[in-house]
């Protein structure tokens, strides 16, 4: 993770999930805001209120592309950068990340966590 994904992901917009694999590909979104970022391990984890539709393509594929970005932080061609995230991903309904989670959102079922395998600037 440069410096760069990480202060987009400071700034407030949306996240797209999307299973890649899945026919037809199913697509969910949440806030910049509500993902946590572990560094250390290479991990996004998301509270998830619905997002059925993501676990269940899981079944078949865990393979994921989140994209995101900001008018706020310089691009390559000017004002606003973007990014594309693969990974894959399974979801959690315990343990200390499910926990630290429910604190801030109760409203949650459960946590997507993503394992990034690779972080691409777009614009």
């Amino acid at each position: 993770m440069n410096q760069k994904f990480l202060d987009v992901m400071s700034d407030e917009g949306p996240v797209t999930i999307v299973t890649i694999n899945a026919n037809p590909a199913s697509v969910v979104n949440t806030w910049m805001s509500y993902v946590k970022i572990d560094e250390k391990n290479d991990l996004l984890y998301i509270p998830a209120a619905g997002m059925h539709s993501i676990e269940n393509d899981f079944a078949k594929d865990n393979h994921v592309l989140l994209t995101m970005g900001s008018k706020k932080v310089e691009g390559t061609a000017g004002p606003g950068a973007g990014f594309h995230v693969r990974g894959t991903g399974q979801f959690l309904a315990e343990g200390p990340e499910f926990d630290e989670m429910k604190k801030r959102f109760p409203w949650m079922r459960e946590v997507l966590q993503v394992k990034i395998a690779q972080i691409e600037q777009k614009i």
